[in-house]
Order: structure tokens, then sequence, then C-alpha cells
């Protein structure tokens, strides 16, 4: 009997071993199918991150020929006066010690005539303090020139923008085949992505690919079915990301504001967990401590905002009928308003923040709420980066079948996320797990993150396209290769002839597939005949000017000129300059419009008051603004400047002129009096004429 009952009881027990034995074979199968998932996908990420490295080097050598030119040529490659961060890269390798280059930048009185800087501060000089210091330490002396070190950082640093706009387009899809396509209209979309490919050394290039991996770590960790550690591994690199952007670009707080607003709709609709909303205050007390104490951070509308979240006021604002729940909503917009409000100005009252109103002067007028004659926010809506995109942006976007399938792919995330929104207006829980079956995409806060991300900065767009077309292109590939879209769509449309998950699956397939072979026929040649084709950047009145100056000027001159010329001279040169091409510093935005003047209608006397004012030596005049004839009338600096004089004034197409003087530029050409008593012509070629400012002069005519 003992006997059989041991029998009986192995018997019983065999089928669970095997049971065991079964789940275990098939935990293993799926873990080992996810690890060959995430290795080929993470392998992919960083292909594509490497390949689009070499592509931008290699496109960079053939538009410059980089290689072949001498020291002076390359550095006026660095265009529109953004070479001026270089020369601080140069200054912090040529510093007898990586701390005394340091301490003299704190204290820069050689770059601005009659100011001393703290020029870390006021430029945001971290990338090339970084920079510098690994060039010393990697030993990198001995195998790398200095510049190709530089650039090769940059580019590096684009290759992590593409990798991190890959991943979040893998991570909402669940295929690595979206982020290939992202990749993909990133590159064919350049022109409206990246300026990198001619102003190299731009806050912007420094400060973008670290916002790209903030906004890739904020995808993952708004996500409901992440495990711990893979939460707080996207933590740790949403701040560090977070305190990155902050510490290199000046208007960073202005975008992770935009980017606030989006959590704070997650949060008002109960869409998201409360403890994934304020991710920022660390970076932000981080950065402030290192950025010397900066006030601007403490006034900034995203600190107002976080504080304004922070508040105990809020509690008990998700409860309730939903019509009780929408006036609460209101409410909470209102308190948190209204308590960010309060904070910011309090913070403005109590610190002394030297922060001008210019910014917000430029926001009025550039929406059409207000019009100005001032020549300062004028400037600034002139600028190319400020310009608001043109007929031939779309269309660039409709042929590389970008825009229309963002705009399907927009259309029904939103329509989803409001239903998600009714949903939980109407009590209805969060649902941790979503099968593919249920056909609700928009019940993913990752995905109702990058929905409000996408309208918000979408309207950034007028001032930024670079910052809103590459997630146009991530949002739009993560969109066509999700089979939750199509799902989602079909089970709309309440499709009984096939079943919406297979036909889903069928077209999140055949959808990318289609687009990624109409791309690479169209646009592969392209890209290969841009690599193929020797360009040439050629600019002989620029160097001569530079060689003039470094062999001809005295050690102790000071130049005048425009911004963009001056942060030429200062990477050439060396010598101090007047102004900078800096336009968020408003007390170097007016000195700029005062040495402008020279192309205003204006005297003698009163351009050389202006010029002594700032301890000018020399002034260089630029053939290219005295003389230009552009005919859309608006933004020439001339122009610019006899509307802010009250000089010129443009009525029903009539133009009428109210100075007594000819164009300065224009008149101190023909060297009489009294232009010869104030100053004296001392170089000249077609773009540039250097005229050295009198000391001792008469004011007799």
């Amino acid at each position: 009997m003992t006997e059989l009952r041991h029998r009986k009881e192995q018997t019983c027990q065999e089928p669970e071993k095997t049971l065991r034995t079964d789940l275990e074979d098939e935990m293993g199968s799926v873990l080992l199918q996810h690890l060959v998932k995430l290795f080929f996908g993470c392998l992919a990420a960083v292909t594509c991150g490497m390949m689009y490295a070499v592509y931008l080097s290699t496109y960079h050598e053939r538009k410059f020929w980089f290689s072949s030119r001498q020291e002076l040529e390359r550095e006026i490659t660095f265009q529109g006066g953004n070479g001026l961060y270089y020369y601080y890269y140069k200054y912090m390798l040529a510093a007898s010690s990586f701390e005394k280059g340091i301490n003299d930048l704190m204290r820069d009185n050689r770059t601005i005539s009659a100011q001393t800087i703290n020029a870390v501060e006021q430029l945001s000089l971290y990338p090339e303090l970084i920079t510098s210091f690994l060039y010393r330490v990697t030993g990198s002396q001995d195998m790398i020139e200095p510049v190709y070190f530089y650039i090769g950082v940059v580019f590096g640093l684009q290759a992590l923008y593409v990798t991190a706009l890959f991943v979040s387009s893998w991570v909402m899809s669940g295929t690595w085949v979206a982020g290939m396509l992202a990749v993909a209209w990133y590159i064919i979309n350049r022109p409206d992505t990246t300026k990198v490919d001619y102003a190299i050394p731009l806050r912007d290039n420094w400060a973008l690919p670290y916002f790209s991996c903030q906004v890739a770590a904020l995808t993952g960790f708004l996500r409901n079915n992440i495990s711990s550690s893979g939460e707080m591994f996207c933590y740790l690199l949403l701040s560090a990301s977070t305190f990155t952007f902050i510490l290199i670009w000046e208007h960073s707080h202005y975008v992770l504001f935009i980017q606030s607003l989006a959590l704070f709709l997650l949060d008002c609709f109960d869409l998201v967990q409360p403890r994934k909303v304020s991710v920022y205050l660390c970076s932000i007390i981080l950065a402030y401590m290192l950025q010397f104490q900066n006030p601007s951070l403490l006034s900034s509308p995203l600190l107002s905002l976080l504080v304004a979240l922070l508040s105990p006021l809020q509690q008990n604002m998700k409860a309730g009928r939903m019509a009780a729940r929408l006036m609460k909503i209101v409410l909470h917009f209102y308190l948190v308003f209204t308590i960010g409000i309060t904070f910011s100005y309090i913070i403005k009252k109590t610190i002394p923040v030297n922060e001008s109103d210019h910014i917000l002067k430029f926001l009025e007028v550039k929406f059409g709420l207000n019009s100005t004659t001032d020549f300062v926010t004028n400037l600034l809506l002139c600028q190319e980066g400020f310009q608001s995109p043109g007929q031939d942006y779309f269309l660039r976007l409709t042929q590389a079948s970008v825009l229309p399938f963002y705009l399907l792919v927009l259309l029904v995330c939103l329509l989803s996320t409001l239903q998600a929104i009714r949903r939980r207006l109407s009590g209805e829980p969060i649902k941790a797990k979503l099968r593919l079956e249920d056909g609700m995409i928009g019940e993913q806060p990752e995905v109702i993150y990058h929905v409000f991300h996408t309208l918000l900065f979408g309207a950034l767009a007028m001032l930024m396209k670079y910052l809103w077309t590459p997630y146009v292109c991530m949002f739009t590939a993560f969109g066509v290769c999700s089979p939750e879209l199509w799902v989602t769509v079909f089970k709309w449309l309440k499709l009984k002839s096939v079943h919406p998950v297979v036909l889903g699956l069928i077209l999140s397939t055949a959808v990318p597939t289609i687009i990624g072979f109409s791309l690479w026929r169209e646009y592969f040649p392209r890209l290969i005949s841009e690599l193929s084709e020797l360009q040439e950047f050629y600019d002989p009145d620029t160097v001569e000017l530079m060689n003039w100056i470094k062999t001809q000027a005295p050690t102790a001159a000071v130049f005048a000129g425009s911004p963009q010329l001056m942060g030429a001279v200062k990477l050439c040169s060396g010598w101090t300059v007047t102004s900078l091409p800096l336009y968020t510093d408003i007390n170097l935005l007016r000195r700029s419009e005062n040495i402008y003047q020279v192309y205003a209608m204006r005297s003698a006397e009163d351009i050389y008051k202006i010029l002594m004012s700032y301890k000018a030596s020399h002034v260089i005049i630029e053939e290219a603004i005295c003389g230009e004839m552009n005919p859309s009338k608006g933004c020439r600096i001339k122009d610019l400047l006899d509307i802010s004089n009250g000089h010129v004034i443009y009525e029903k197409g009539e133009m009428y002129t109210f100075s007594k003087y000819g164009r300065f530029c224009q008149e101190i050409k023909m060297n009489y009096s009294p232009y010869i008593n104030y100053f004296t012509r001392v170089f000249w070629n077609r773009s540039y004429h250097i005229y050295k400012v009198n000391t001792v002069v008469s004011f007799q005519y």
C-alpha cells in the first residue's frame, strides 16, 4: 500500500514538473526574443547615429575643402559671428593651465571695450570649457588638430541627437523600424531640422541633442508598464539631460516651460501618475548654482509653474462627477497660473533681476499684438532663425511625405486622447496594461504627452522650426509603424470582414516599407550627390581684412562694426571689439544699435562721439550693409535705422525723409571735410573699408 501510494504521488507530480518546465522554457524563450530584439534595436540606433556623424563630417569637408585650408580660412568658415565661441575654445587651449584659463574668462576685459564681463556666464561657454578640458586630458594634442576635435564633438552630439529620436519613436511604437524611418526623415529634411551645416559652434547645436535625450528619457519614464529599475534609469537620465540642457543654452528654460505645460495638461486630466510631473526642480537648482546664481532662472516661467504645481492648494482637484471635475479643472488652471505669476512677481521684486522686456516686446510684435519702431525688436524679427516658415517649408515636408502622414497620425492620436480624457473625467481608472486588440492608443501616457508636445511646440514653429521639425519626423514615424494606431482606426470603423489586429499588423509593416522604399529611390541619390559634389567656400576679401588686422593693426586697437563681423575679428585676431553677436543681452544689443549708426543718416560728429564713447580706435564699414539693394525693404539694417531714428516714414506706399544728413557710410568715402577731421581710411577692398578714428580733431567745419 505504501509503495502504491508513492507511485500515485509520483504520477501526480510528473505533470506538475512538466508544466513547470514548459513554463520556464516559454519564459526563457520570450526573454531571449526580447533580448535579441533589444540588441538589434540598440545596434540599429547606434549605427544610424554613427552614419549620420560620418555623413556630416564628409559633407563638411566637401563643402569647405576644410583639410586643405589654412587656419585663418578654416576659422572664417564659422559664419554668422558664431565663431566667437571657437575663439574661447582656442583661448582655453592656449592658457598655461585650465584653472588660469577659467579665471581669466570669468574676469574678461579684453573682449568688449570699456567693459569687464564674466564670459563663461554671459556667453554660456560650458561646451568650450568641457571640450578644451577633454582635449587636454585625453592627450589628443599629438593625434588631432584642435579644430577637428571641436567639430568632431559637435558632430558626435548630432549623432546622439538622431539616436535619441530613434529611441523615442522605437519606445512608443515597439519596433525599431520606426526609429530608422524617423532618422531618414530627419536627414532628408536637414535644412529644416538643424543649423549644423553652416553654424557649427551655435549653442543650439550643443544643447538640442541633450533635449532630445531628455525627451527620450521622459517618453520611457511616463510609461505605465515600466519596471522600477527602468523607471529609475529614465529618471536619472532625464535629470542629467535636463540639467545639461539648462546649463548650456540660455533659452532652455523657455523650451522646458512649454514642455512642462504638456505635463501639466497630463496631470490636470489625471492621465499620468502625479509623481511623474515635477521632474525639473533638482536640475534647475544645480544649474542655478553653476550659472553663478543666474537670477533669470529664478524668475523664469518654468520655475514659477513648478512652484505652482507643488502648491498644496490643488488637493482634491481630481474627484467628483464629470461636471464637478470640469469646474475643478478650470479652478486648477486659475490657481496654478495665479500662484505662478505671483511667485514670479515676488522674485523679481525681491531679487535684482537684470532682465529687460525686449523678449516680451519681440513676442508681442511677432504675434501681431503690437507694432514698434524700436531697432532691437525689429532686428530680432528679421533674424533668419526667428522667421516664420514659408510655403516652401511645408512643401518640402509634403514632398518628403512627412506632413500628410503627420496630420493623419496626429488626428488619430488626438481623437483617441480626447476619448481617454472623457473616460478619465467619468471616473474610469488608468489601465495599467493595454492589449493590442483594445485599440486605445490614446490611453498611453507617453503618446498623450507627445500629442500635447507636438501641438504646443507647433506654435513655436513660427519662431523656431528647428525645434519642431525633428519631433514631427519622430512622431510621424512612430504613428505609421505602430500597430496600436491602425487597430484604433479599424476599431472605430468596426471592420467585420478582416480582424482589426491582423490588418493593423499588416499595415504597420507595409506602410513603413512603402515609405522607406520611395524615400530611398527619391532621396538617396541626392544625398550621395551631395557627398560627391565638390563645393568651394572662397572669401578672399575677408581673408585680406583679417590678415591686415593681424599684421598692421596696433595691439591696443579697438574695432567697431557689425556684431557678426566683430565675432569674426575676435576669433581671427583676438583684438578687442565694441560689440558681440549676442541677442539675449539688451545692453549688448543697444551697443550694436549705436555702432550700426554708421549706416544711418547721421553727421560725422555724431558718429565720432558714439565711437569714442566705446573707446573705438577703428571702424569697419561693410559694403554688403551700406550698399545693400535688396528690393524687399523692411529688414535692411539701414531701413531699420531710418525708421528707428525717425529719419524715414512710410505712409501709403510713399517715403518721407526727415534727415538733413546723408548716409554716413556712403559720404565718408568722399573723403571731404568734415569727415577727414574725424576719420582716416587705412584699409579698403571691395567688401570692407577700415577707418581710423582720430584722437584729436577739430570741431570747426
